[in-house]
Order: structure tokens, then sequence, then C-alpha cells
């Protein structure tokens, strides 16, 4: 294809020329946000900037040189401008999900697909920007990477429209997960409970933000402990929209995951002579963050108060508190050469009394509270880590036979009055 770039120009429409003219700006000033704010360098900035310019001018040189002089060309211009478009949405705009997991119910259901905002707080530049489109951390069929690595970039978000405030439901990248670089760690969803600069507690599963006691999700659910004189029929906890729950023989009685709402229906039902909120006391669970059940008994239903860190705040390590901090310090801020000896924190050698935290910090709980794997596991979410602001159900569809009911057909399942529901 021969080159002219002053012929090529005049090819170009003129709504062509403008769309061009105005992502060639903002090409421009990512890459200079780039290299002024964060360490990338000007070869990684560069070669980023370069790759988008290129793209976006191969696809219009083949759409007006080469697409009507080659057997399905219209094809093959539609499938580029599909990669090219969808790749800028779902990385600057917004994106699809699906909820696979019961973390969220009944807030989120198995089966919504939402659209998450990246405007919101802004869009975070990929971080590994060669990947396979459409695709997140494997390939289909044949597996392996579906991202290079060749080209990194460090962490760097554009400005969005407002901060993370507590309670919004938020998109991230699992913390825990260290296989895969930031932006292709698994997808998380849960509620953002306590922002950079608070204090969490939670006392008998009620959860306190800085001494207040904080608002309870309205669909949110937790388990009980149900004691009754018969069994209960399927249906009937159907039809009250209980779908989560498990008869103890031994005990003669149920455990059911319910809402408030649910919690007054099931009193109703015949048999039911008791209904007890499950209660985790303080004890050791190594399992619960920070993972050391000595210093801190801490269970899911009794916990904290742990402060969540914001940037520029400086840490006063002892040997209690390193426990709590050590991956911030380590795995999330950069720093390998951590180490923890005899009671004392290193950082090249050199020993630490204090840090100064570099990022901002979240703690994120699901509202499906005794079924989620949460920041009382796993700790803090990193400023990096967070994807976008999860803003509405487009569809839901009930998985076929998922709480062990009768099979129904795909009209069946598709839960008509969640469509288009805001998420809040």
């Amino acid at each position: 294809m021969k080159i002219n770039l002053k012929e090529d120009w005049k090819l170009l429409s003129k709504r062509a020329a403008i769309f061009y003219v105005a992502f060639s700006v903002i090409n421009l000033i990512t890459f200079i946000l780039l290299f002024t704010q964060t360490d990338a360098g000007f070869i990684s900035s560069f070669i980023y900037f370069l790759f988008w310019q290129v793209a976006i001018w191969v696809y219009y040189m083949f759409r007006y040189k080469r697409r009507n002089k080659m057997n399905g060309g219209e094809w093959i211009d539609a499938a580029m401008f599909a990669v090219i478009a969808a790749t800028l949405i779902r990385t600057f705009f917004i994106e699809a999900y699906q909820i696979p997991t019961s973390s969220m119910e009944k807030s989120l259901l198995r089966g919504d697909f939402l659209f998450v905002s990246k405007m919101n707080y802004g869009a975070r530049v990929p971080m590994t920007p060669i990947s396979f489109p459409f695709v997140h951390q494997e390939l289909p069929i044949v597996g392996g990477k579906a991202y290079s690595e060749a080209l990194k970039l460090p962490f760097y978000r554009l400005p969005g429209f407002q901060k993370i405030k507590n309670n919004d439901v938020v998109v991230f990248n699992y913390p825990g997960e260290e296989d895969f670089p930031v932006d292709k760690k698994t997808n998380y969803i849960k509620r953002c409970i306590a922002i950079a600069g608070d204090s969490i507690s939670i006392k008998n599963r009620k959860v306190y933000v800085n001494g207040q006691l904080a608002d309870v999700a309205v669909h949110g659910q937790t388990s009980y402990r149900v004691n009754t004189t018969n069994v209960i029929d399927r249906r009937t906890l159907e039809k009250i929209d209980v779908s989560e729950y498990g008869y103890n023989q031994y005990l003669a009685g149920y455990e059911m995951w319910m809402t408030r709402y649910n919690e007054k229906e099931v009193a109703q039902l015949p048999g039911v002579t008791e209904i007890l909120p499950s209660n985790d006391m303080r004890g050791k669970y190594p399992e619960i963050f920070p993972h050391v059940p000595d210093n801190y008994p801490w269970s899911r239903d009794n916990y904290g108060p742990l402060y969540v860190p914001k940037r520029g705040d400086v840490l006063k390590l002892d040997s209690n508190n390193i426990w709590i901090y050590k991956d911030l310090i380590k795995k999330y801020e950069g720093n390998e050469s951590f180490a923890f000896e005899n009671g004392k924190a290193y950082i090249n050698g050199e020993e630490i009394t204090e840090y100064k935290v570099q990022m901002d910090y979240y703690f994120m709980m699901g509202d499906n509270r005794h079924r989620s794997a949460d920041s009382r596991y796993w700790g803090f979410v990193p400023e990096d880590h967070i994807v976008g602001k999860a803003l509405f159900i487009w569809m839901s569809i009930e998985q076929d036979g998922i709480y062990g009911g009768r099979h129904k057909n795909i009209f069946s399942r598709i839960r008509w009055s969640r469509l288009f529901n805001r998420i809040h």
C-alpha cells in the first residue's frame, strides 16, 4: 500500500477527518499525561500513542483505498471498525459485565447483565495495552494468555465525574490474585462500605463507619437458623423469594439466606417456631484478614476496628499492625524488597518505622454478607484496581435449574422486572 500522507488525507470524508483530529488530540493529551504524571517514561508512552494513531489510520486507509478492490472488503471493514470502536468504548467509556455468583444477592442476582461506567471514577489507562480483543485473561479454545507484557504502563487514571462514595457498587480487579497484571485480574463486584480515610468495625453483624451505624442495602441478605416442626416445600420458599437454603437433619431446621423482608414472611409460615440470626463471635478465624488470629481475633460478624489508608497517610509501623499493612507496602505499592524480621520492617535493607501511603484504599463487602468473599477475607482494594461504577441492569436471565427447580425455557427465565433497573 503506497503511503502519501498528503494525498491520503484528501481521501478522508469530512466526518472521518474531524474524528481523526479529535481522537489525535485526546491521544496526545493521554501521551503527555502518561509521560509527565507517571514513571512510564517517554518510550513506553510514545509507543502507546503511536499504536493508536497508526491503528486508526490503517483502518481509514483500508476503508478508502482497499475495501472496494477486494472480495469481502466490506466485511473486513466492518470487523475492523467493530474491534477498534468496541475496544475504545470498553476501555474509556462503558463495559458490560455479568454477575456469576450470589455474593451480591438480592441486590444483584446471578444472571444479571450490567453496564459499568469507566467515566464516573475516571477511565484507567490500560496497563497491558497489547491484548486480544474482547478477551480478559485467557484465549478461548486454544488457551494461553490473551495479552502481552511486552509493553507495560504504570497506573494512571483520567479525570472522572466523581470520587468513590460510601455504598457505591463498584467493579474492581481482585487484589488477592497474583498470577496476572493488575488490569487482567479477575473482575469482582461489591459494595464500597468504607472509603479511604474511614475506620470500619462490625459488631454483631452491624457495620459501623467512623463510629456511625452504616446504611444497610435494601435488598441485602444474610443467614438465619430457622427452626421448624415440619418440612417446608420448595415452591413455598420460591413464592416468597427465598432461593438459598439448606436443611440440617440433625438440628431439625434450616439455614436460610434472607433479606429482612424475607425474614418476616418466613416467620408466618406454618411450622416455623424460631428464627435466629447467624452470628460468628470473635475468635480464631485464620481465613479472616489480616490472617493473624492471635493478634486479631476477628470474625465476619465481629470485625475491626480497622483504618482504611488514604494517599499521603504516614503509617506508624509496629510489630502488630505490620500484618495489616504488609501487602499494601510490598504487593500493592511495589516495594518488592520489603521484609519483616524479628519485629522490624525493612525496605532495601534499611529499617523503617513509618511508611507514606501512595494510593487510596477501599473496603468492599458483598450484600449477601454470609456468602461473600470480600475485604473481610483479603483486605483492602487499592485505587489502581478500581475498574468502574455499576450503573444499571440491561438484561437478567435466571440460570436453568440453578436453585434445584424445574427446567424452564429461555423466555421463562428472563427476569423482565429487572431490565433497565438502576443499581443502588
